[in-house]
């Protein structure tokens, strides 16, 4: 289980190892490109559901448990395509990679 630090002090949120990769991806990209973004977390546990609002200047960290994860490029897609949408970055269910 990995971790997305954000702010400083920072607040925590527990993310799964490989979908914080996928996410940490997306976000980079949006910042290299000075671009803003909101990013919704929802606790499957208890449907709190966090709003962040990160820019160029937020203060992140991305810890992990484990290596970097093989990257399924469909998924990193519907993630760029929900964080420009108008309601922003949320988490996306992984889809399958076809088969080869």
């Amino acid at each position: 289980m990995g971790t997305l630090h954000y702010g400083s002090p920072p607040a925590s949120f527990k993310i799964d190892d490989r979908t914080l990769a996928h996410v940490e991806l997306v976000i980079m990209a949006k910042l290299r490109r000075r671009e803003n973004l909101s990013f919704a977390i929802v606790d499957e546990k208890t449907s709190l559901r966090q709003a962040l609002w990160i820019s160029p200047v937020t203060t992140l960290r991305f810890e992990y448990d484990a290596p970097m994860p093989e990257i399924n490029r469909l998924w990193l897609q519907e993630l760029v395509d929900t964080a420009n949408s108008s309601s922003g970055l949320r988490i996306v269910p992984e889809p399958e990679l076809p088969e080869r």
